[in-house]
């Protein structure tokens, strides 16, 4: 597969504005990871941004034993509600040069949480301050932006490729990143802007995720390709239930409904084809019927071998105790074909 996914070993919203008792709130363990900029009862203007880490681990992991040859990773966030969008506005990530820690509060605690990060301190309590408060932000090299006008999608999918070359080479340590508005439109006085996305511990199919995608289709095969759109395609190996440690290949079966007659010793309705070479998989959780891998051209397609097609899918990319359907999508004799055979299975939770 050319998709994989890790999740944040943590993640949190910091905000400017302290309580009433001027203290700053911990909100490491709320379901909601919130950017916002707006003016305060007193005009004073306000921001909060969102601060996530994943683990170093889990992205050398990725890069030795997945991805191949050229990659890009990316930072994607679900929104969960926006108001007051301007009419264009960035987002920018920037890596933090101090550790923190995610803390168990959330932001509507009573007393206020302070158990772990907050605007001005990096840990618990009332020590170890950020140098610069709202995180200490290294700027320049390794930052990423991701800009959006009244048409764009509010889902956020920023390149932080340069971010993981500098922290797998040595040249930054991995303290997470700070995503933030763009300088320009933190601390309004006189506009506001609220972006709420799904933080790690949702109890939706949204929680955040890095996105590791390569180019690793193979087509290289003796078979005949399928060239009617008359055919019987399915995906003849899947099981009901996967393991969220399983590695699975998906062997697809393709055959003419209507094959040509010819001479030989075995039954010509069993002979395999290959799918056309732009040929594309993907993957939709069954429920919400939202799309978690989409047909991408450079990314999801098809690979093809001597036995059948096929695509290959890492099952801890996606959340346990979930049902997935797959879908596939082809061009044969001009026109676009998708599959959906309702090809269902469930990824379960190892152990």
């Amino acid at each position: 597969m050319a998709v994989y996914r890790i999740f944040p070993e943590k993640d949190t919203t910091i905000w400017s504005k302290p309580t009433t008792a001027g203290l700053y709130a911990n909100a490491g363990l709320d379901e909601i990871l919130e950017i916002r900029s707006y003016p305060d009862d007193d005009g004073i203007g306000r921001s909060s941004r969102i601060l996530l880490k994943f683990k170093d681990r889990e992205i050398n992991s990725a890069l030795s034993t997945k991805v191949s040859g050229p990659y890009s990773a990316s930072i994607h966030l679900y929104v969960a509600y926006a108001s007051e969008i301007p009419k264009e506005y960035t987002l920018n990530a920037h890596a933090i040069s101090s550790s923190w820690d995610n803390g168990t509060g959330k932001l509507e605690d009573n007393p206020v949480n302070r158990t772990g990060v907050n605007w001005r301190y990096r840990n618990s309590g009332d020590t170890n301050e950020w140098n610069n408060l709202g995180g200490d932000l290294i700027t320049g090299s390794y930052d990423a932006s991701k800009s959006f006008d009244l048409k764009s999608n509010l889902d956020l999918d920023i390149d932080v490729t340069s971010f993981v070359d500098a922290v797998t080479s040595g040249s930054i340590e991995n303290n997470g990143q700070a995503i933030k508005l763009a300088d320009n439109l933190e601390f309004e006085t006189t506009s506001s802007i609220t972006l709420q996305y799904f933080g790690v511990d949702t109890n939706t199919v949204f929680p955040p995720y890095m996105e590791f995608k390569w180019n690793d289709s193979s087509f290289n095969s003796s078979l005949n390709e399928l060239s009617t759109d008359i055919a019987t395609i399915s995906i003849k190996n899947q099981k009901e239930k996967y393991i969220d440690s399983d590695k699975t290949r998906f062997r697809i079966s393709a055959r003419p409904k209507y094959p040509a007659r010819a001479f030989t010793t075995s039954s010509i309705y069993l002979t395999e084809y290959k799918l056309p070479q732009d040929t594309y998989w993907a993957i939709k959780d069954e429920y919400s019927d939202e799309m978690i891998i989409d047909f991408d051209e450079n990314y999801t397609k098809v690979s093809a071998d001597d036995t059948s097609s096929y695509f290959d899918v890492y099952m801890d990319s996606l959340q346990p105790e979930r049902y997935y359907r797959l879908l596939l999508k082809t061009s044969i004799g001009g026109s676009d074909i998708v599959i959906d055979q309702r090809n269902v299975f469930k990824v379960v939770r190892h152990g």
